[in-house]
């Protein structure tokens, strides 16, 4: 079997860790890579952009199975040109990935599904932020770009004042056109959790869950990142909580999309902040989450993810069971000199051979190889793994491995697995 992964980041690394546990082991294809996912199959030079060369590189290598791995090409369409194109592919269409592409559009949805959510406003121009922040109850309100912003796009501010710098910001272009439109959201209070499901546009069949560390630095603090590591099982998600968001959000999501010819089709994921009032959706992301996916898949059984990804490409999930291991994981990112602002690249990384073990790994993400050495390609340059029968097992395992890695400027929060998130 020949499979396709389309991605770069830490997230691709441990798809194709997961999809390699399959047997008989699949032949992979990566566009475009990493200095990781080249441990696995083939990287290929083509951008996540490039939709026809994707289309065309499918073609040429005669896959028999595409597994997108972040949101762009996704937003894009690459799903919808991959099916015209006669290849399986196991995320949703352009139309599908509104839910992630569009704060607007996922807001609009829950409420017309009375999915537990925050209070929200769409603002599209200064004025009418001026007149919401005035009218705004219980503090300043989170504030949110539509459009994709690369991890970028949350803002906490601290007082009106700092609301208002950052909506003039936001119309102003900063983050470009992802930021001409902005959510007002009700800041909640309480744990935040990612549950993923599997889902094929009409069944959802749940993953391990996780919880992501968002701050860059230790007891929560510093701006929003991508996510500066992850723990699985989240110790706040119990079966009933699991249970509430599927009947509460999942499955009317689900049937809403259907009944608007847009069935979701791909990895959903669902941002959520528990509260003493229950589960409230933050988010939805269209794919797995980074670096959420480096501590879940290693909780599933060998073949599992090969196994769920066929079922959602063809509409088979009803048929697929998946029983998650009982260990523990723990995903700690390293991350380069001036990450998040301005990430410096270029760096050379020294990885210690003793680092690798049964219980602990290195998955690769903003790091790409330059002849015989690997260096650093992104700001999020890698996450050190662990594994353990308890969660300090797991937590220890991925900081004991943390010390067998070196490159100028690397930080990373000392705290994950155990601080405020």
């Amino acid at each position: 079997m020949r499979i396709l992964v389309i991605g770069e980041g830490g997230r691709e690394t441990a798809i194709c860790r997961a999809l390699a546990t399959a047997s008989p082991r699949p032949d992979l294809v990566i566009a475009p890579g990493n200095a990781g996912t080249a441990r696995f199959g083939r990287n290929e030079p083509v951008s996540v952009k490039d939709i026809e060369g994707l289309v065309a590189l499918a073609k040429r290598e005669k896959v028999d199975l595409v597994v997108p791995g972040g949101e762009t090409s996704l937003v894009l369409g690459v799903a919808d040109a991959l099916t015209a194109a006669g290849f399986p592919c196991c995320g949703p269409s352009k139309a599908a990935a509104q839910l992630e592409g569009s704060k607007i559009f996922t807001r609009t949805l829950a409420h017309a599904v009375a999915a537990p959510s925050p209070a929200f406003a769409v603002i599209r121009r200064e004025a009418e932020l001026i007149w919401a922040l005035d009218a705004w109850q219980g503090g300043p309100p989170v504030m949110k770009a539509d459009g994709l912003a690369g991890g970028k796009g949350v803002f906490l501010p601290d007082s009106r004042e700092e609301a208002l710098a950052i909506g003039r910001r936001l119309f102003g272009g900063e983050l470009g056109g992802a930021g001409k439109e902005v959510v007002l959201e009700e800041r909640l209070v309480g744990v935040e959790a990612s549950i993923f499901y599997a889902c094929d546009g009409k069944s959802a069949v749940v993953l391990p869950h996780a919880r992501d560390h968002k701050r860059v630095g230790d007891d929560d603090k510093g701006p929003n990142t991508g996510g500066m590591g992850a723990i699985s099982p989240n110790p706040d998600v119990t079966p009933e909580v699991e249970a509430r968001v599927r009947r509460e959000v999942i499955e009317p999501v689900l049937a809403e999309m259907a009944k608007r010819a847009m069935p979701f089709k791909g990895f959903l994921y669902a941002g959520l902040m528990l509260t003493d009032r229950g589960p409230r959706l933050l988010e939805f992301n269209v794919r797995l989450g980074d670096p959420e996916t480096q501590a879940v898949l290693p909780r599933l059984p060998a073949g599992a993810f090969l196994r769920l990804c066929q079922g959602i490409a063809h509409g088979t999930l009803a048929s697929v069971e998946v029983r998650e291991d009982a260990s523990f994981t723990c995903a700690v990112v390293l991350a380069a000199a001036g990450y998040p602002d301005a990430p410096r690249l270029g760096d050379e990384i020294y990885l210690d051979p003793a680092l690798d073990s049964p219980f602990r790994w290195v998955d690769h993400a903003g790091a790409r190889l330059e002849g015989d050495k690997v260096v650093t390609a992104g700001g999020r340059v890698l996450a050190v793994v662990g594994r353990g029968t308890t969660a300090t097992a797991a937590r220890s395992a991925a900081y004991s491995g943390v010390q067998h890695v070196t490159f100028a400027g690397m930080h990373f929060r000392r705290d994950i697995g155990r601080g405020p998130v």
